[in-house]
């Protein structure tokens, strides 16, 4: 440690640390542009200068490395002197339009030119102009004049982001950020550039001229889409959602989010929305009131029961709903005697339940991992955020090994981090191919191997790789979760991670598919699975949350064999399934109801509705709750959402004990090279029903891309 003097106080501070972090532990705030906690240190902006006892001239905190016995003064004549001089210089060039500019009022420029800035210009030269640049429909580039060259959001790019994307041409007062070639920005994570940008250079294309930022209440919320459970500052003017961005929290998701958790809002204000209960009646549809549409699912579900018997009954369930509409869902189902309830609408083998299947660490040790093996996941689509900490990672010094099937991704930059290793295998053979690493190991270790397999040349390179350093993953994506052999993929896992010391986890796809494991939505002795639900065997369907023909494993036919079922009940916030519906309930999107989602790594968030539920919309829960109690099914008393959560055990922002998680597995391990079907894995920005209908989102590359590769397919 290193002791030194900051405005006459005494900090202490690791050696090697720069002023300005001594002076963030002080508390002591230096104005700054370019410095930013979470990437590297630029030093081009100057606006940190202070005043260094025996420097000749005033020093940037931001690249200054603290010395024992140093003395600092942040506040000195000498240092607000050479700030105000930076600051004008600055603003020099910088257009007056704060009045119509979206970054007013929550602009560092703005901010700062208060209290260092002059009450009037020395120049009277013209300003210099940059012309606006077109980088796609999530990032607007119209007022590029406004660049200070922080060059935030090329480190970003570089250093995040995995890709750089923007950069610096030119010299000088020619100087300017550009994508140099003309092209978009399409990182998945590229809305952080908006948040980090200190001026209103970089701004959201959807939010665009909507409101002014003081107008905006701030209410705090958690992503519905991926497994991260990224924290969220959702943003409301007038009841409707216009601006979401994060809240940071070092455990989860630091102070970034993922596009799609940005952008995703665009979804709750569209045309999309279900705003009323609607009957299809001689195959037209009409709106009516929910106390007509509900004593019409209670009165059809109970005459199926009597007709065709309770096991005529099921319920399929989106792992993106909240915990508390599962629980509900899950006892009206088991309430009316049918144990046909899932949720693992993806999948194509149906093991029985052995364990909550979780991350199997942390999501912030992600970061510090030393080697790490990756299996059927394209990590930086299905899991940004995931994808971020395992690239900090890999820029330590971590070995990232990688077995996948999709050409595409044997490149390194489809990663944006570098690969030790990677093995190329069609999915039938993934099975094999971790056989094969578990053979190199037992090779090494002098044990007997798990399965019968070959040491192969990149077998035995992941083997060594795994093999060493200290803190190390073994990661079972997406493909691999919904894999025919996920079972014997989940043993070898198992297995080699026992014999290298790692963790082994699966990424999970949704935002609640560990909850939905906790509260057991899934089927029980003699319930149907998902797969066999979507066959149309059964009388009667409950769709929560969910569209069989995008979030499901099934063929092109599943539409026409929902439609031979009695009656099919959707509850959605959106007008989705209307092919094969006959009752849809409009429920409330996250933004809308108070609920809970459990992470990947089994920790526990709760959030409460940030706007009134649209037009006619009721919380999910509220209406399984009613739904239950006109089919006269015991224990549905509730009052609130809290009262749902408490019969979980669960509360709070919390993780879930140990010993309710597990990713173990009695399986076998079967490596016959029998014809196994692809894995069905959502796209970056087909993941769920909102995500499908944020218009920028679809206007991405990835969306397009994934749209073209979907036409080809049918």
């Amino acid at each position: 440690m290193v002791e030194i003097e900051l405005d006459g106080k005494k900090v202490e501070i690791v050696e090697g640390s720069m002023v300005m972090h001594a002076a963030e532990k002080a508390g002591t705030y230096i104005p700054h542009f370019c410095y930013h906690k979470k990437l590297s240190i630029a030093a081009n902006c100057r606006m940190c200068l202070v005043d260094v006892e025996k420097a000749p001239k005033p020093m940037p905190a931001c690249a200054t490395p603290v010395t024992q016995g140093m003395i600092v003064r942040t506040k000195s004549e000498k240092a607000i002197k050479a700030q105000q001089s930076v600051m004008e210089f600055l603003l020099i060039n910088h257009p007056l339009d704060c009045p119509i500019c979206d970054q007013g009022g929550e602009c560092q420029l703005q901010d700062l030119a208060v209290g260092y800035g002059g009450s009037s210009s020395r120049y009277e030269e013209e300003k210099r102009v940059v012309f606006h640049k077109d980088v796609g429909p999530l990032i607007s580039m119209e007022e590029m004049s406004r660049c200070i060259h922080c060059t935030r959001c090329v480190r970003f790019g570089q250093e995040v982001a995995g890709v750089m994307e923007l950069g610096m041409i030119h010299r000088g007062e020619h100087s300017e950020i550009t994508t140099v070639l003309g092209e978009t920005v399409d990182s998945e994570l590229s809305g952080n550039m908006i948040d980090i940008c200190p001026v209103g250079a970089l701004t959201s294309k959807p939010f665009r001229y909507s409101a002014r930022t003081w107008e905006l209440s701030r209410r705090k919320s958690v992503s519905p889409h991926d497994s991260t459970g990224a924290n969220l500052v959702v943003q409301v003017k007038n009841n409707k959602v216009m601006r979401v961005v994060p809240l940071e929290n070092e455990a989860v998701n630091e102070c970034w989010i993922a596009d799609r958790d940005r952008f995703s809002y665009e979804a709750l204000n569209s045309a999309e929305r279900l705003t009323t209960p609607m009957l299809k009646q001689g195959g037209a549809w009409k709106s009516v009131d929910w106390q007509t549409a509900l004593e019409y699912v209670a009165n059809g579900l109970q005459q199926i029961k009597e007709q065709h018997g309770a096991a005529s009954i099921g319920a399929l369930v989106s792992p993106h709903s909240t915990l508390e509409e599962l629980v509900l869902a899950s006892a009206l189902v088991r309430g009316l005697g049918s144990e046909n309830i899932d949720y693992r609408m993806r999948n194509s083998e149906f093991a029985q339940k052995e364990g909550v299947r979780y991350l199997g660490t942390s999501i912030a040790s992600l970061s510090q991992l030393q080697r790490v093996l990756v299996v059927g996941s394209n990590l930086r689509k299905d899991h940004p955020l995931f994808a971020q900490r395992i690239r900090q990672a890999a820029r330590k010094g971590c070995a990232v090994s990688a077995i996948n099937s999709d050409v595409e991704l044997a490149q390194p930059d489809a990663w944006a981090m570098p690969l030790a290793n990677s093995a190329l295998v069609p999915v039938a053979q993934w099975v094999q191919a971790l056989a094969d690493v578990a053979v190199a190991i037992a090779a090494e270790k002098g044990v007997a191997a798990p399965a019968n397999g070959e040491a192969t040349v990149v077998a035995v390179a992941i083997a060594k790789s795994l093999l060493g350093g200290d803190r190390k993953a073994v990661l079972l994506g997406n493909a691999a979760a919904h894999h025919a052999k996920a079972s014997s993929l989940l043993s070898l896992a198992n297995w080699i991670a026992d014999q290298t010391g790692a963790s082994v986890g699966y990424l999970t796809e949704a935002a609640n598919t560990v909850g939905a494991q906790l509260v057991n939505a899934l089927p029980g002795q003699g319930g149907l699975n998902a797969k066999a639900m979507l066959d149309g065997s059964l009388k009667a369907v409950l769709l929560l949350n969910t569209e069989p023909e995008f979030d499901s494993a099934a063929d092109a036919n599943v539409a026409s064999a929902l439609a031979k079922s009695e009656m099919v009940v959707t509850l959605s916030p959106f007008k989705a399934n209307l092919a094969f519906s006959d009752v849809l309930l409009p429920i409330a999107p996250f933004s809308e109801t108070a609920g809970t989602f459990v992470n990947a790594e089994g920790r526990v968030q709760g959030f409460h509705a940030v706007v009134r539920p649209l037009a006619e919309t009721r919380p999910g829960w509220k209406v399984l709750r009613v739904l239950a109690n006109l089919l006269k099914v015991p224990g549905f008393d509730f009052e609130s959402s809290q009262d749902v959560l408490a019969t979980t055990g669960l509360h709070g922002v919390t993780m879930v004990s140990a010993d309710m998680l597990s990713n173990k597995t009695k399986a076998n391990v079967d490596v016959s090279p029998a014809n196994v079907a692809i894995p069905t894995v959502a796209s970056l920005y087909q993941l769920d029903g909102i995500v499908r209908r944020a218009t920028s989102l679809q206007l991405t590359v990835d969306a397009r891309r994934a749209s073209s590769v979907n036409e080809v397919a049918a």
